[in-house]
Order: C-alpha cells, then structure tokens, then sequence
C-alpha cells in the first residue's frame, strides 16, 4: 500500500476554488446561468457543479466535484478549451442546449444535442450525473443530453464504460495531462469491440494493458474481480450496447475508477476517518501485465525467473534473445502443424486468454463443437469456452499467434491450443501416464519446480547418476521434496520414465520413498518425491542400482 501512494497522490485532481455561492436548487432552467463563483448542488448533497482551476493553473473551467472532497473532480465540461478569466458563464437555452460564454459572449463549450426540447431543465443528480431533460420526464433514457455520456478520466457507479450502438455512443476514459491541465492526456482506456470486446489501455496508439474478455464471472485478466461486499459488477452485450458496469451495494461509500495521467488505473475509496482517498485495486498490477511482455507463444508468470517461458510446445523464436532477457519475438512451434494430418489440442489451465482483437465467437456453441469447428479451420491455432459461469457456454477462437497469455494462481481460465498430432502425443504421454494404470498422480509445472530448487541451484544439488543429477527443493507450503532430473544424455527415455512413473506410484510401501509427482515441460523429464531428512539422500539415490531405470524404487526412510 504504501509504495502506491505516490501514484495515488499524483492521481488526485486538486483545484483551487474561488468563494463559492450555491443555489438552493440541484437544477436550473432555460434562460438561467451559473456564473463563476456560483455552483448548483446535488439533491443528496454529494455532488457540486461549477467553476473550478486545477492545481496551480489559473485557467478556469466547468466541472462536477465530490462536495465532502472539492480537490477530487470527476467530470469537465470545457476539457480542451479553458477560459483564462472569471467571465465565464454556463447557460441553458430554451432548445435545451448547455453554452459555457466567455466574457465577449463567444461560445467556449456547448452540449451537442440531437433534438431540443420546449421545456427543458438541466439536473445535476446525485450519482453524479448531469442530465439535460423535459422538466416532467425523469426518465433518463428520454434524457436530452447527459455527462455520464461524456466521460473524462473517471467512472462513477451507475455509468457505462463502453458502446450505445444505437446511439452512437463510445464511452471510455482518456487521462488529464497533468494536475495542473485537465485537457485529454496521453493514455486512454477503452473497450474495443473489434473480435470479442475487452478493455484496453493504451499509451497513443500503442497497447499498454488489456483486461482479456468477459468470461461470464469476470474479465479473464482480473482475477481478483470476485464478488465482494463493496460493489457489485456487471457487463451487458447485446446488439445495440456493450458495456462494463459497477454499482455501490452501501449507499455510504463512496468509489470510483480513475485513470491518472501516469497511465494507471485506480479505483478508490474515501475513508471518512482519515478524509482521503484511499487505494482499493489497481492496474497494471505488474510486470506481468505489460502487453505482450512474453512475445507471441509465451507465457508470464510473475512466480517464475525468469518471467517468461513459451508455451509447452513452442521453442524461443531467437533462443540468444530470450538468454539476455529480451522475449519481445515470442516462441515458435517445435513441429508444424498437419491440418490434414489430423491435428490435436493441448489444455492450459488457470491462464489468461491470448487477445482476442482478432478472435471469432459463437454464443451458443458447446465446447465439443467449439474443438470441432476450430479443427475444421487450418487457421485456427486456440478455442476456449466464451463464458465459463455454471457448466460453461459459447465458442471463443483464435486464429495466428497467442499474444499476451499469463499464469495465475486463482480465478484463472482454461484454454486448449491446438499442436501437431504427434506433439500432443508425445507430451500426453508424459502427463497421462495410461489410462489403464487409473494413477492420480500430480503434474508439477516447470515453474514450480524451478522455484522450489532455486532454479536448479548447485547449492541445491543432492548429487548426480547415470540418469541425470537431483536436487533437494521447498514448495511454497514449506514441503521439502527432492527432485530428480533427467539429463538430456539420459539412456533413459520416454518408455523407460513413464515405467518408472507407473511402478513407483503403484509401490506401497512403509519404508519406500513416496512418488509426489512429475513434471514434463519444455523437454524436461522430471520426477518429485518426498525428501528423506534423516540419512543422506545422494547416498541412497546412487548406491542403488545406477543402472536401472527404476533405481528410485530402492530408496527406503530407513537404512534397510
């Protein structure tokens, strides 16, 4: 939390505000103005609209502002054209148009309407939203214009981040320069609805971040979007409106989304003790959420050093620029795949989904007729169900390179990627053991593994044989565990390992070594077990039978 609070700080949109006059009324009508210096209030007093300088500027502008917080602005009207005096006045006309006057009468700012009206009343509500309407229609759909349609850098409870169609609306946040000029900055956030929609932050043109697509529970990169007893959330995709929504189960807190001028986008909190904002989440959240850190193919995993591995399946595209730590090429397949060989689909688990800008979706679909439809298309490298809520729904494919996968711990989502026949046999092989052997036995990742050993560490080596070397290592629950390494010049190959799979896990014994699990990624060949604390385990591991290829089966706790 603490090493936040600068970027949160930096974040906050302080302003200085003249004396200030409110009218008793949340609204004016046609022909009344605010001048500066004056401000209307919400009904529930939360919110207040009028003139305002943002940090040590002296230029002037119309914005809306959390009243128990005046520094804290969440919406301007003249964003890119501010007045340089204190002439300024906001007007309704009687067609129900906003007109922010500069001092010789020029228009500065106006609301752009689609239709007028013949009795129109400008409301600021209390949920922050400023909404031109008929003065005996509260309906907001019939509303004339409305700043919840005009976002800046913040979302607010009850708004839409994303598409009106039918309107012509695209609703998303752009960051203010600075804190001293609110006019658009570098960064926005946006839903794209190009493929499957998503949430994508960008620097200019160039991709900085993006949520992955809605999944039925959350977006696919938002693991920690879960249900809470903040706020609740939503997304709404239709023909005529895609959009994200949240709504505030607790009508005493106060939240909302900003996207500060560093790029960041943060929801916060007031906390009334202490009378400030406070972080609540964040994002990006890490390296791992760099767009396309790992290159096509590749794999972030904030547990692993390095971050970036390819997928199983796939080598580094230029191998010397993954050893200095340079992924941006990604990973290339180790065999090319035969669609009409008759290709095959390997899972990945607990990911999020590749970016979907260039994907093709079916709602309906099943995941059996999401397989089929993607083996039918030679250009189909990736499937995965569109909402994975109860039983799993919907057809989500992708076609070309896999561009910004990452591992997560939790809330992750499944993926099958599709391989040369052969490959997925030869890598089934490892991870199924038979299905006649009926085994449940654990498959490590790499990642782990590696971790656990620190990275195959020489200080971490219990000794080598002819089959390779083998090292103690710590899971993260603090078990010790000792692992054993094939080496590439191993005699022992794929028949033999999966033997010595099979036998030791069905070997029950008091004084046997217990088999924890394998690993088989990226031409690793490794088997887990328990580690013997009590007596030398390299003594044990290489006095017995080095030549076998089922030495392990003679490990014993005791010295029998």
């Amino acid at each position: 939390m603490e090493s936040c609070l600068p970027i949160l700080l930096h974040s906050l949109c302080f302003v200085s505000l003249v004396l200030q006059i409110s009218y008793a009324s949340d609204s004016i009508s046609a022909g009344q103005n605010i001048t500066d210096g004056q401000t209307i209030v919400s009904a529930g007093g939360n919110f207040q609209l009028g003139f305002f300088s943002p940090g040590n500027s002296k230029n002037r502008y119309v914005g809306i502002w959390y009243k128990i917080s005046a520094g804290t602005v969440v919406w301007i009207a003249n964003q890119e054209n501010p007045l340089n005096d204190s002439s300024g006045v906001l007007k309704l006309t009687p067609q129900g148009v906003l007109t922010l006057l500069n001092h010789t009468d020029g228009i500065v700012w106006f609301s752009n309407v689609s239709r007028s009206t013949q009795n129109p009343l400008a409301q600021l509500l209390d949920s922050v939203n400023f909404v031109v309407r008929e003065a005996n229609d509260n309906d907001l759909d019939d509303a004339i214009w409305q700043s919840f349609d005009h976002p800046c850098n913040s979302l607010l409870a009850g708004m839409k981040f994303g598409i009106d169609r039918a309107k012509g609306l695209d609703r998303y946040l752009t960051s203010w320069k600075s804190v001293d000029d609110p006019s658009p900055g570098d960064f926005t956030y946006k839903l794209d609805s190009s493929g499957y929609p998503q949430l994508i932050l960008r620097n200019g043109s160039v991709v900085q971040f993006r949520s992955g697509p809605w999944n039925g529970l959350r977006f696919s990169g938002f693991p920690q979007l879960k249900p809470n007893p903040v706020y609740s959330f939503g997304f709404v995709f239709n023909q005529n409106e895609i959009y994200y929504y949240f709504n505030i189960l607790n009508s005493s807190v106060r939240q909302m989304l900003v996207l500060n001028d560093n790029g960041i986008s943060q929801r916060l909190t007031w906390v009334d003790r202490t009378h400030d904002w406070r972080l609540y989440a964040s994002g990006p959240t890490d390296e791992c959420d760099t767009y396309a850190l790992c290159g096509g193919n590749g794999n972030c995993n904030m547990a692993s050093s390095p971050k970036c591995v390819c997928l199983t399946g796939f080598v580094p595209k230029y191998p010397s620029d993954w050893e200095s730590m340079d992924w941006l090429n990604g990973c290339v397949r180790r065999m090319e795949l035969n669609c009409q060989g008759g290709d095959k689909f390997l899972k990945f688990t607990n990911v999020k989904l590749p970016d979907t800008r260039l994907s093709w979706f079916n709602k309906s679909m099943n995941l059996q007729e999401c397989k089929q439809t993607c083996l039918r298309n030679c250009s189909c490298t990736a499937y995965s169900n569109l909402d994975i809520s109860g039983r799993g729904s919907g057809c989500l494919l992708w076609f070309g390179e896999l561009m910004d996968i990452r591992q997560f711990d939790e809330n992750g989502q499944d993926i099958y990627v599709r391989m040369a026949a052969s490959e997925v046999g030869k890598i089934l092989a490892f991870s199924r053991q038979s299905h006649s052997e009926d085994l449940e036995l654990p498959l490590f990742d790499i990642i782990t593994i590696v971790n656990a050993t620190n990275n195959f560490s020489d200080n971490n080596k219990l000794g080598e044989g002819g089959f390779g070397a083998v090292y103690k290592g710590v899971l993260e629950n603090g078990q010790e565990i000792a692992v054993k390494r094939l080496s590439e010049n191993s005699r022992q190959g794929p028949v033999e390992f999966k033997n010595e799979v099979v036998y030791i896990a069905k070997l029950q014994h008091r004084n046997l070594v217990k088999i924890l699990g394998c690993c088989i990624e990226q031409d690793e060949k490794m088997l887990i077990y328990e580690f013997l604390p009590n007596r030398s385990l390299d003594c044990l591991i290489f006095s017995a039978l080095p030549s076998s290829p089922y030495n392990f089966i003679a490990f014993f706790k005791e010295n029998v």
